[in-house]
């Protein structure tokens, strides 16, 4: 008997945990940072992801709009769990064959992931140490 690891993990669980780590403070637009948001019904295809209006540039968003998941195909669910498998650093074909997807895919997804966590990722300065008589160096 195979696990099927879809069943594990569903959509609704992964916007709800988007909404609470992308908007802890409450829901902003990512158009103009306002906090003035309404609630706009959900997407046709992923009832689960939530839509807004904002009040003040009068725009709409998701819950995904201005991720590096925006706009693409694989429901959530599937992202998170291919993010998952690249943190275990299982191989491409690996992950594909979990995922029921090809590799040309997978290998789109996974990119896509990298190039959005490296952008993300905060610069780090390492402190500069003094030499003798309290010059830097």
């Amino acid at each position: 008997m195979r696990l099927n690891i879809h069943g594990l993990i569903d959509n609704a669980k992964c916007y709800h945990m988007v909404r609470q780590l992308r908007w802890a403070e409450g829901v902003e637009c990512p158009h103009c940072h306002a906090t003035e948001v309404v609630k706009n019904g959900t997407d046709e295809t992923q009832s689960d992801r939530q839509r807004y209006l904002c009040r003040m540039c009068n725009r709409s968003f998701d819950d995904l709009t201005g991720t590096v998941v925006a706009g693409h195909h694989q429901p959530l669910s599937v992202w998170m769990l291919c993010l998952y498998f690249m943190g275990l650093n299982l191989s491409h074909r690996q992950i594909a064959a979990e995922l029921e997807l090809n590799e040309t895919s997978l290998q789109e997804m996974t990119t896509i992931l990298r190039n959005g966590i490296v952008a993300q990722e905060p610069t780090i300065s390492a402190p500069r140490s003094p030499q003798k008589g309290g010059k830097m160096m």
